[in-house]
């Protein structure tokens, strides 16, 4: 496997390691089951490895969570300026951007990054999948739904 074939793991037989740099949404992150074996797993094979996400506090928060931390500082702008930043400051042949969303694999292609979805990526490196992390908004539409649930279950008995 060449670093050049698309695979979202960077290992190869024909090149040498650490030829990408590979940045996660933050939201693909949570959907790791472990984010510090998975990123202790990626910086063997990857220059650079990181998160981003438009709330930089939410990032990291997250970061902090796992013991983990980006290979370049974050800044208080949103997801498109940061990859951008980040591909001009890497000079890594490969560029991929793990993502959740058709949204981020806009983003991926229209500055120049591969995308993955976090499926592909963990498929493809072995890494385990787990539930999401909620975020705040998410937590909150979490208690909402479970109220939901309650009350419906109530009406039907």
């Amino acid at each position: 496997m060449s670093a050049d074939d698309g695979n979202a793991d960077g290992r190869g037989d024909d090149g040498p390691e650490g030829e990408m740099t590979l940045v996660f949404t933050l939201s693909a992150a949570r959907s790791l089951a472990d984010p510090a074996a998975a990123f202790a797993d990626a910086r063997r094979w990857s220059a650079r490895v990181g998160v981003v996400a438009n709330d930089t506090d939410a990032v990291e928060a997250f970061l902090d969570r796992h013991g983990l931390e980006n290979d370049y500082a974050l800044r208080d702008w949103d997801k498109w300026g940061t990859l951008a930043d980040v591909r001009e400051a890497t000079d890594t042949p490969r560029h991929v951007f793990v993502g959740t969303s058709p949204e981020d694999r806009r983003l991926a292609e229209t500055v120049g990054w591969q995308f993955r979805t976090v499926r592909e990526a963990a498929g493809k490196a072995e890494w385990e999948l787990g539930e999401r992390e909620p975020s705040g908004s998410d937590a909150d539409a979490g208690v909402v739904e479970r109220l939901r649930r309650a009350v419906l279950d109530r009406l039907r008995k």
